[in-house]
C-alpha cells in the first residue's frame, strides 16, 4: 500500500498524481507542477453562485430591451435566457437545500 510522503503534503494540501495520461490532467509520476495556481472551494462557490447571476442579469437585460425596443431582441433569445437562469437558480436552490439538509444531519450526530 503506497502512502503519502512529507514532500507530498504541505498544510492542508495534497498534491494527487495521475497515473495514466488519459485521465484528469494533472502531475505524473515525478513531474513538478510549473504554475501555482490553487482555488479554494469558497472561491469555486462564489464563481458558480457569480455565474448563476450572471445569468438571471443577462434574463432582466434581454426582457428589459424587448420592452424597451421589441424589434431589437428575438422573442426566442429571451425564452432561452430566461429558462437557463431558472433551471440555474433552481439547481443551485437543490444544491444549498441539500447540504443544509447534510449539516443539519451532521450537527444532529450524536
Amino acid at each position: 500500500m503506497n502512502f503519502l510522503d512529507i514532500g507530498q503534503v504541505s498544510g492542508s494540501t495534497v498534491d494527487v498524481l495521475r497515473t495514466n495520461p488519459a485521465h484528469i490532467p494533472g502531475l505524473l509520476h515525478g513531474e513538478q507542477e510549473d504554475s501555482d495556481v490553487s482555488t479554494s472551494f469558497g472561491d469555486m462557490v462564489l464563481d458558480a453562485l457569480n455565474g448563476v447571476n450572471d445569468l438571471a442579469e443577462e434574463s432582466t437585460a434581454l426582457t428589459e430591451q424587448y420592452i424597451t425596443n421589441p424589434d431589437s431582441v428575438d422573442v426566442h433569445d429571451i425564452t432561452i435566457a430566461m429558462s437557463k437562469a431558472n433551471l440555474a437558480i433552481t439547481m443551485t436552490k437543490s444544491v444549498v437545500d441539500n447540504a443544509l439538509k447534510a449539516y443539519r444531519e451532521i450537527i444532529n450526530i450524536r
